[in-house]
């Protein structure tokens, strides 16, 4: 059986939102309130909800690596929003776990971000360790340097 997890590219900022549109949006799809996201974040109440409203567009190192952690997005996606700076579309590196040969770049085709399954066997993509879920450090090496358990089924 093969489980499917929503990629990084489900959670990256569209080019026109707004930092406040998109903690919004992330902190409704994980179905948090204002107060859970706050509290699980440190951060406070009201900080929370001006950033939200608009009324907060920078956010210092700390406030970006808390929300980051709690809203379970790169801190990347935070920086860019909160700097003023137009984003593009992280592009993620997948394998096909079958044919996919550890060492070698993976095939362009599969980082397309619309890309789900390998266009040669129809097998899921994968940019996460199937064993520990931590993404792919390098692919380079065979084994997944967190729990060890190889890339390639």
């Amino acid at each position: 059986m093969i489980m499917y997890t929503l990629g990084e590219e489900d959670n990256a900022p569209s080019p026109e939102e707004a930092l406040a549109e998109y903690i919004r949006r992330i902190r409704t799809g994980l179905a948090l309130s204002q107060k859970a996201l706050a509290e699980k974040s440190g951060l406070h109440l009201q900080s929370l909800g001006k950033i939200e409203r608009g009324k907060t567009t920078r956010l210092n190192q700390k406030s970006r690596r808390a929300l980051a952690a709690a809203l379970e997005v790169r801190e990347e996606y935070l920086e860019k929003l909160s700097g003023g700076v137009t984003t593009q579309p992280v592009q993620t590196i997948k394998i096909c776990p079958n044919c996919w040969i550890p060492g070698s770049e993976p095939e362009a085709m599969w980082s397309h971000p619309r890309s789900k399954f390998c266009f040669a066997c129809g097998t899921g993509l994968r940019s996460r360790c199937a064993g520990c879920g931590e993404a792919m450090a390098s692919f380079r090496f065979r084994f997944c340097p967190h729990c060890g358990r190889p890339y390639k089924d």
